[in-house]
């Protein structure tokens, strides 16, 4: 499961800059700017799958404290 966490949270990272480095240079990949919800709100999609990877990482370290 902790493995699990990690790779999630590692591609929630990834797309997450991915996001905020499209939006502010001429590079056009990542799944946010993919997603037609997001139009307009692409910004906050890159940060929201920023934090997102954090939590993840901060959730598989208390899963291999926990079992370990």
């Amino acid at each position: 499961m902790k493995q699990l966490l990690e790779v999630l949270g590692f591609l929630a990272v990834v797309q997450g800059v991915a996001g905020l480095v499209s939006e502010f240079s001429d590079w056009n990949w990542g799944v946010v700017q993919r997603i037609g919800l997001l139009d307009g709100y692409e910004v906050y999609g890159s940060i929201a799958l920023l934090v997102l990877g954090v939590a993840l990482f901060a959730v598989a370290e208390s899963q291999g404290q926990r079992s370990g």
